[in-house]
């Protein structure tokens, strides 16, 4: 089995690990910081907007059951890409809309993708598409996180922009949920 690599930033990580982690094809997911210029940064560096790392997402993904396009799609869907250093609440660059990408065929698929969309919105997409660079894991107490709270997310279509879909319930389910 060939193993790829997507790194997203979507505003806070907990929501885009929770997201990525119920995509057939996904073998491992892990929350952490890229794209600043501060040395092995934690939590409270990042928060203090003192490394100018994103809050991201890094994705291990068979490319056999999974594309990094369906993962571009889905990265669409679970924020407001028009929104800018800001998801929901959360505010400031940590948060900001990024692709990073690992190979020039998923830079292409990124720009191909984010111009595809360009009309789709009233605002401007603010999202950035950069080099993947070095990635700087969060500790523990950050990975599937709401699993380890009993919390689930899941999307509502019944929401009026994509950053809306993402709501917390209780984990009740029996393991069946699916992104949609």
């Amino acid at each position: 089995m060939t193993i790829a690599i997507a790194t997203f930033g979507a505003g806070c990580f907990w929501g885009v690990e929770a997201a990525f982690r119920r995509v057939p094809g996904v073998v491992a997911t892990s929350v952490g910081y890229m794209g600043g210029h501060f040395e092995n940064p934690c939590y409270l560096d990042v928060l203090s907007r003192i490394t100018g790392h994103a809050e991201v997402c890094q994705v291990e993904f068979d490319p056999a059951i999974v594309s990094y396009a369906e993962l571009v799609d889905l990265f669409w869907q679970i924020h407001d890409p028009t929104s800018l250093n800001r998801q929901g609440a959360d505010r400031g660059e940590q948060y900001r809309s990024v692709i990073f990408y690992h190979t020039p065929e998923q830079a292409q698929i990124a720009q191909r993708s984010k111009a595809d969309r360009a009309g789709a919105y009233e605002q401007a997409i603010v999202t950035q598409i950069q080099p993947a660079s070095t990635y700087w894991l969060a500790t523990e107490d950050h990975q599937q996180y709401f699993e380890k709270q009993g919390q689930r997310a899941q999307t509502d279509k019944r929401q009026q922009h994509p950053s809306d879909a993402l709501r917390l319930t209780p984990n009740t389910s029996d393991g069946g949920d699916t992104m949609t």
